[in-house]
């Protein structure tokens, strides 16, 4: 092993870069900028995902960090590609790929070449550490700690704790059996991961997400802006994907009946998804179409244009890790309403930077928005308290210094 600063770090993500995950994003550049060997492999990275990260894809160093898997369709093709795959490996790597060829058969057999084919990229870069960005990447994937002699970590961000896998009871079996240490976002998602099998034992860090401060800078608010009336109307949004564990439909019949009772509202909300037709037909039901626009997915700058321009933020999630988008918005100075989900409670003081209701309950969120709506001077204090929170607990520079501490300190 080389020693802890020189340590070469490969992060694995399905997609590389997404607007939807510039934790990931800000996590690669931060560290690379602390001077890591970091490398970002992914199944997919293309140009609509760079070109919502300008700054990033002008940057030809911080590119050529990023490496794409060898494609997996169409079959006729990856089986063409599989020698030359496996002449590039013995070429520029021999001794890292043939130490995965010789483990590999003695427990895949000559199903070595296919996995081999997958792995390449992470073979050519024979990393000292791996980093999973989301559990269930890590299921299947264990045997790479003992075939390229390096260590294995991996990240809990929600989805994977919560629904990946549930109808399996042992799906994590293997990585908590093989993995050096886990990341969870909150305690709420260690004591699902305790649920679900992991070990009391297992070396684990609590490291919340972070938001750039430079970036997500709004001036003070004026106390006297929207109440509610055709002339000035209050301005709700939402970031986050378009899947149904964000709750829209919940935050739907809120803004609904805001607007039954004669509530001006605006109801924009930002981001994509394989939910978006079904959210269409539900405004249309509603009778909502003036009230709630869909934005579809925004870079980044745009992003923080619209946040500095609404009054409240609005997360009416049923299932939920940690929520960067939550944070951004504290951090642009907006109240939050958001659900008990999952550690947003953890996300959120109650109360002070913003109202947790009950999830599935759009009487209570709109009971919520409803009293925002009337206070100004509420909506101003929560936002002050807001960025207070955020400047205190989720800067960037602190989640940094725990991802190196995480990394540094394994055994």
């Amino acid at each position: 092993m080389k020693s802890a600063k020189a340590k070469r770090l490969a992060l694995i993500v399905p997609a590389f870069p997404k607007t939807s995950e510039t934790f990931i994003v800000s996590k690669f550049l931060g560290l690379l900028e602390r001077g890591w060997d970091v490398h970002m492999v992914c199944h997919k990275s293309d140009p609509e995902g760079w070109a919502k990260f300008p700054n990033m894809a002008a940057d030809t160093g911080i590119r050529k960090r990023v490496h794409r898997s060898m494609p997996t369709s169409p079959k006729f093709f990856a089986g063409l590609l599989l020698i030359p795959a496996l002449i590039r490996g013995l070429v520029f790597t021999p001794g890292s790929a043939w130490r995965y060829l010789v483990r590999g058969f003695g427990k895949f057999g000559w199903n070595v070449f296919k996995k081999y084919y997958l792995d390449l990229e992470l073979i050519l870069l024979k990393p000292d550490l791996i980093h999973f960005e989301f559990g269930s990447l890590a299921v299947g994937k264990t045997y790479l700690k003992e075939f390229l002699d390096c260590q294995l970590t991996v990240s809990f961000r929600g989805y994977d704790l919560n629904f990946a896998g549930l109808e399996q009871p042992d799906y994590y079996a293997q990585v908590w059996q093989h993995v050096d240490a886990c990341h969870f976002l909150g305690k709420d998602l260690w004591r699902r991961a305790l649920r679900r099998g992991c070990p009391q034992e297992m070396p684990h860090r609590l490291i919340p997400p972070s938001v750039d401060l430079e970036r997500f800078r709004c001036e003070d608010r004026d106390k006297s802006e929207a109440d509610g009336t055709p002339e000035k109307p209050i301005r709700i949004l939402s970031v986050g994907r378009l899947e149904w564990i964000k709750g829209y439909e919940f935050a739907f019949q809120a803004v609904k009946m805001l607007v039954d009772q004669g509530i001006a509202c605006e109801y924009q909300i930002i981001g994509d998804g394989e939910h978006r037709e079904a959210l269409y037909f539900a405004r249309h039901q509603l009778d909502l179409k003036v009230t709630i626009e869909f934005s579809g997915s925004l870079p980044q700058d745009q992003v923080i244009r619209h946040l500095a321009e609404a009054d409240i933020f609005l997360h009416s999630a049923v299932s939920e890790g940690f929520c960067n988008a939550v944070l951004e918005a504290q951090a642009m100075k907006l109240p939050i309403v958001c659900t008990d989900a999952g550690g947003l409670s953890e996300n959120v003081a109650d109360g002070v930077t913003g109202f947790v209701v009950p999830r599935r309950n759009p009487r209570a969120i709109a009971g919520k928005l409803l009293v925002l709506t009337r206070d100004s001077s509420l909506r101003y204090s929560m936002g002050r308290a807001g960025r207070e929170r955020v400047e205190t607990h989720f800067q960037i520079d602190q989640q940094l210094d725990a991802w190196e501490n995480f990394y540094k300190t394994l055994k």
